[in-house]
């Protein structure tokens, strides 16, 4: 459902994806990593709690020079290959798979077009992704923020990140379905076109999901005190207003637009690259 080629069988679909997901992985994290650091120092480590982007990234360079930017980035760089290129591998095998189910099929009306498999492949991706995604985020986190951490408390803050994940690549792919029925063309072009769609959509969600994304790196960051999750959302517009829960999300957006448009490219050329090989033959 990510690309416009023609289609192979659900368990050949599932192997593609899981081959050219870890190019939009890696190439994600290579570009927008240093954003992202700054996003994190913003949202959890202590000291950076009213500085602005700018500030954040000057205050950074200052005290830990460039390499300060990419510090956390090994975590994501080869965790962000497998839970990507998982998550696509996950959503194309279920979304092929439920061709066979024409109920599966059928319209949702008032949706212009959008059908139920591309929620139900959305959910199974997005679980699937969680579950990798999940303790390398944490390590990423208390790496970027200067903190250690154990191998027991990896998993802490998943029920926040599967909660994110769930909201941020259902919308995602919800979007890129759209436009891959209603504009077409756009799939075909080697550069503008997957840059351009997959930056807005990949943005699009994150504006939606981000006072969760907040959240959990306040959690996974260990800022604050230990508390559920309906109350740290309160105790944070309490303390700092509503658009408290959107800090960090100027670096975050362009990070977003930026490595997921990029991504995009790689990874739509690479399937247009299997097709022509005949590998989905």
């Amino acid at each position: 459902m990510t690309h416009n080629e023609t289609r192979a069988g659900w368990l050949k679909e599932g192997a593609i994806g899981l081959t050219v997901g870890v190019l939009y992985g890696t190439t994600s994290v290579m570009v927008g990593h240093p954003l992202d650091t700054i996003k994190t120092k913003m949202q959890a480590q202590r000291g950076f709690e009213r500085t602005t982007m700018v500030g954040t990234l000057s205050k950074t360079l200052r005290t830990q020079g460039l390499i300060g930017l990419y510090r956390g980035c090994v975590p994501p760089l080869w965790g962000s290959g497998i839970f990507r290129s998982t998550q696509f591998a996950v959503f194309e095998a279920a979304y092929t798979y439920c061709d066979r189910h024409e109920t599966l099929k059928t319209e949702i009306p008032g949706t212009f077009g959008l059908q139920p498999r591309v929620l139900l492949a959305g959910v199974c991706a997005s679980t699937a992704r969680a579950i990798i995604e999940s303790p390398l985020e944490l390590a990423k986190i208390r790496r970027q923020t200067g903190q250690s951490y154990e191998i027991r408390g990896l998993y802490k803050g998943f029920s926040v990140t599967w909660l994110r994940t769930v909201g941020l690549m259902g919308i995602y792919f919800i979007l890129i379905d759209s436009f891959r029925r209603n504009i077409p063309q756009f799939f075909s072009s080697p550069v503008l076109g997957p840059f351009l769609l997959s930056g807005t959509a990949a943005t699009m969600a994150w504006w939606m999901v981000w006072p969760l994304e907040n959240m959990k790196s306040q959690v996974q960051g260990n800022y604050g005190k230990d508390t559920p999750l309906a109350q740290r959302i309160m105790l944070t517009v309490r303390e700092r207003g509503f658009f408290g829960l959107y800090r960090g999300i100027g670096p975050g957006t362009l990070r977003s637009f930026l490595a997921n448009g990029t991504s995009m490219i790689v990874m739509s050329n690479a399937q247009k690259i299997v097709t022509k090989m005949g590998l989905r033959d």
